[in-house]
Parts: C-alpha cells; structure tokens; sequence
C-alpha cells in the first residue's frame, strides 16, 4: 500500500529539521520513492515555508535567532568557487574535505587546483581560475619561506572575488591582515604537548620540526616561548625534523637537521616534540634503531595527527581540527558570495582560529628514571 503524501512530507520535515542539510537523493533511497517525486514534496514544503531547498539539497527552516548567524548560499547558477592547495599536502587534503562538504550542501561546485612546489605557483592558477569565471577563492598557499609568503600579499589582496585564506596566519599589518582567514591555534597545541609532558614529569624535551612552511614556523615559534617561560622545564632544543624540511636544505645559511639520538643525549632529554606525523614516524624509527626505546626511554609526540596513530607504537599527538577548518573557511566564504549578491556589507572581516586537542596514545608515559641523562643509552 502507497503511503499517504502528507505522511511521507512529515517523515521529510522530521529527516531534515533532525540531521539538518540533507540530498534529495538520500531521502528518496531512504523513503524508498524515486528522485522526482521526493524532489516534488520537498519542492511544496519548500513553498509553504516549511524548508529550504537548494541544488540537490532540502535544508531546515532556521529560526531568527540562527537566520542571522547562517551562512548564505548564492545563486546555484553561478560559477564555481576556487580551491587551491598544495601538491602532496595530506593535511591540507583533510581540511579540503570539510571544505568540501560545505560546499556541496550549499549546492556550489568546487574547482579543485593543485599547486606545484615552485615558488609563486599559486598566482597563475588562481588568475587562470578567475579568468574561467571562478566566483570565489579558498586558498592554503605553500609559503615554503616567509619571503614567498610576503612575495604574494600584494596580489592576493588585489583579487575581485571573495576570499579566504586556510590554515595561514598573514603577517600582522601586511596587506592580508584585512582578509578573511580560518586557521589552527597552533600555540594552543603545543601548549598541550609540553603540559602533557611535563605533567608526566619531563623537564628536558626536544622540538625536531619543519622549518618548510607557515604552521612549521608557528610550531617553532610557540615551542621557544612556551618552553623558555615554563617553569618546569628545565632544557630544550629545537632541531630540524628531516634534512628536506627547510625551505632551500641547499643554501648554505639553511639549518641542518640534527641526529636527534644524539640531541637527546647531549640534552640528557626524556622526551621530544615531532613536527609533522612522517617526519615523526621515521624519528621514531630511528630512536629504535639507536637503541633508544618509545617511550620507555622517550616520550614522543607528533603534531598533525594524520598517520600519527598507525605508527608501531600508535603515537600521542597533537590534532589540528583539519575537517573543521575546512568547513570554517568554506562557511565564511559562502557568507561573503551571499553578501555579495544580496548587496549586504558582509560584516567585519574575521580572523578565526580554532582549538587543536591532545590524543593521548602507546607514545607516552612517565620517564623511567626522572632527572638522570644516562636513560638515553649511548651507543657502544
């Protein structure tokens, strides 16, 4: 027996204002009728104000209170929004994906360009982008040096479009500072990291970080504060995490990278800070290969959390909200195309950030003999 077209529209408005934006064909499969015919309910509680309708998608009615908060989807015939990230960048890769999401419900497609690693990659695949009729631009540059970073402000802030920078803090006064940015309060996680340890009772602990892009330079920067002011760190050292992670490893003023079995006797250190999740697991490997056992003899964090947990020891890390940024950064965008075609001021510009957390894993634990250098072994 047919079930009656009310009953069916009640189980569509209880779907959607419970789950909130949701495909059509999603609702079609689940209440087993076709495509057309869910189209057609959702398209006459859309025009009696009990839903919203977009591209493929049936969204809630909000109430006035959220209205205002909520982003604005443009016009669906319009062109595409921008994406641009970096070649080989698996974290960036997870903030795509909420980026994307977003972007679906709302019912905008996205062009999706990758960049090469060659500094100023970006500008001609945005150009190209806006050229195609691109309305707007969600951008995570490399910025493999600070002086690659400065060397496209003033571009950037000539674009037409919209746009929004992810996961890059521009320098504060520069010509972006007045751009709309989403990104990770990178100090916040390595607060985490050294409250972590130290609450286990390291107070010797090594940084072996990139030094090859903008959240690298923030890890760093955040590590020399934190640890320099701590009162319960008594040394640090920060070292290069990998030969080919500073911005030119061929110049001669470039760090070296250090061979942190013997960065961690020198130090007498009981634990140590990894930046990012591969540089870490090959540290890692590399303290056992020495003798130097996880963590019995050293504490290991990573920072990124993207492959950090399939390591052999499963490692404690730091974990950037990557989807959320993401899907932050797409939200704010699709506010500014909304404001634009409503001909609304847009609001003031934003500069978010949002909280990592601590994954606690198999890569931590108490040192087995506080305050005594010599539980690093040295080699025979």
């Amino acid at each position: 027996m047919r079930e009656p077209v009310d009953l069916r529209r009640q189980r569509i408005l209880a779907v959607v204002q419970s789950r909130g934006a949701t495909r059509v064909s999603d609702l079609a499969a689940e209440l087993a009728v076709s495509v057309v015919t869910l189209r057609r309910d959702v398209e006459e509680l859309a025009r009696e104000g009990k839903l919203r309708r977009g591209h493929g998608v049936a969204r809630p009615v909000l109430p006035e209170t959220e209205r205002a908060a909520a982003p604005v989807p443009p016009p669906v015939d319009g062109g595409p929004v921008a994406v641009v990230v970096p070649e080989r960048h698996a974290y960036l890769y997870e903030a795509l994906h909420g980026a994307r999401t977003a972007f679906e419900e709302a019912g905008i497609r996205i062009a999706l360009h990758i960049a090469p690693t060659a500094p100023g990659a970006e500008q001609p695949l945005v150009e190209r982008a806006l050229a195609e009729g691109a309305r707007g631009l969600l951008i995570a540059p490399r910025w493999r040096s600070s002086a690659t970073e400065e060397a496209d402000y003033a571009w950037l802030a000539r674009l037409e479009v919209p746009a929004v920078v992810m996961e890059r803090r521009p320098r504060r006064g520069s010509a972006l500072h007045a751009l709309d940015t989403v990104c990770t309060d990178h100090w916040y996680g390595i607060h985490l990291a050294v409250e972590h340890l130290t609450g286990l009772g390291h107070r010797r602990i090594v940084l072996a970080a990139r030094d090859d892009s903008p959240t690298a330079r923030a890890v760093r920067a955040a590590f020399t504060d934190i640890a320099a002011a701590h009162p319960d760190v008594d040394a640090w050292a920060v070292a290069l995490s990998s030969p080919g992670a500073a911005p030119d490893p061929r110049a001669e003023s470039a760090e070296k990278a250090i061979e942190l079995p013997a960065l961690l006797r020198e130090l007498g250190a009981t634990a140590a800070v990894l930046h990012g999740d591969v540089d870490a697991l090959m540290l890692v490997q590399s303290l056992r290969d020495s003798g130097v056992r996880v963590p019995e003899d050293c504490s290991a964090i990573a920072y990124d959390d993207v492959v950090a947990a399939l390591g052999s020891t499963p490692l404690t890390a730091v974990s950037p909200p990557k989807a959320e940024v993401g899907r932050a950064a797409a939200e704010l965008l699709l506010r500014r195309l909304g404001d634009r075609v409503s001909g609304g001021t847009g609001g003031p510009v934003r500069r978010m950030e949002l909280l990592p957390e601590l994954k606690v894993r198999g890569s931590t634990q108490a040192p087995g003999v506080p305050g005594v250098p010599e539980a690093i072994p040295t080699p025979e």
